[in-house]
């Protein structure tokens, strides 16, 4: 159980990554009420430099962290390294919010979007671990919460064109190393995509499951269903763009009442975390390159009604997935955290 205090020690697992370095850069602008703060890495980043506010932090090694006085730590390391160490975390007393695939699935661990289900936050005392969705999920939830409000989503179909910064820093030199290599006619290397990524599109984000789909794919359909309701069915494609930040998704929806599309934008505008760009005359909507790049809301445009459905939707919806999907989403669950 997390002690109340004014303000809190903190570690910062994966530092050196770029999710991590979005976590220390949130922690400082959201002014969290850190007392210490650790940047913690591989013992092959100890000793390192991480940039924190106007400061620099000192990386220390994973392998030698002593989390016996951290009260709230961040995994973004990568699901192995999380299997290993956040029992170390958690057997201290440290309340773990887990960024990797890990412990998502598990009953007993909250799995959290908290605009979309706070509540869930106060059921981490059975195992310390509060899990942070996929980023695809993230973005995605908290667009369709509003419209599972008012009108109980029974069915979504989500294609998502995802940037390369979802495979981290190698995903982002891979895109720019493989364009300058397009354009100066040399020869492209391929590292983290088995496909060129410059000036292409990949049908698919990570591995192949037994029924045809990827496990990104797969994410999304798992999570949504322990996240919003365990009967709504997926349906999703994920794709791989030349994007650097900032996932996007084309999401039809059906619900189990007759939409009114006024009403939904009623809800958008209220909802916290949702911002409405859909602009039919001067051509406005959301891009990942002017609203999916260092910002904090989940933005939404496109919003129409099915042709030849009373009860379905179509919408566009956008948003940074190395801040709100993946090291904002963190931070936000620890606000409500320490508020609770």
């Amino acid at each position: 159980m997390l002690s109340k205090k004014d303000k809190y020690n903190v570690a910062v697992v994966g530092a050196t990554g770029i999710v991590g370095e979005s976590l220390l850069d949130i922690i400082s602008t959201r002014n969290f009420p850190v007392n210490n703060l650790h940047a913690v890495a591989s013992q092959k980043s100890k000793g390192s430099k991480v940039k924190y506010g106007g400061t620099l932090l000192t990386v220390e090694a994973l392998d030698e962290f002593d989390f016996s006085d951290i009260d709230i730590a961040f995994f973004s390391a990568g699901g192995s390294i999380s299997k290993q160490y956040v029992p170390i975390a958690t057997k201290q007393n440290c309340i773990v919010i887990d960024n990797t695939s890990e412990y998502r699935y598990q009953d007993n661990i909250p799995l959290v979007v908290p605009e979309v289900n706070r509540d869930e936050i106060s059921n981490y005392t059975a195992t310390n671990i509060i899990a942070n969705p996929n980023c695809s999920t993230i973005q995605m939830l908290v667009a369709l919460k509003p419209i599972h409000d008012l009108y109980s989503i029974k069915n979504i179909n989500v294609s998502t064109y995802q940037a390369v910064s979802g495979s981290g820093k190698d995903g982002v030199e891979e895109l720019l190393e493989q364009s300058s290599s397009y354009i100066d006619q040399r020869i492209i290397d391929k590292k983290v995509y088995p496909k060129q990524i410059a000036f292409n599109v990949i049908p698919f984000v990570d591995s192949f499951l037994e029924n045809k789909y990827t496990r990104e794919e797969m994410k999304m359909v798992w999570e949504t269903q322990k996240i919003l309701n365990k009967n709504i069915s997926v349906n999703p494609t994920a794709v791989r763009v030349p994007v650097l930040v900032g996932h996007a998704e084309s999401i039809y929806v059906e619900t189990n009442n007759e939409i009114d599309i006024q009403s939904i934008l009623n809800e958008f505008e209220k909802f916290e975390g949702i911002t409405v760009v859909d602009d039919n005359i001067n051509l406005d909507f959301p891009t990942p390159f002017e609203q999916g790049h260092g910002t904090d809301n989940v933005y939404v445009g496109r919003i129409r009604k099915c042709l030849d459905k009373k009860n379905a939707l179509n919408l566009w919806v956008v948003a940074d997935n190395v801040r709100k999907g993946a090291a904002l989403n963190s931070i936000q669950i620890a606000e409500h955290l320490i508020r609770s």
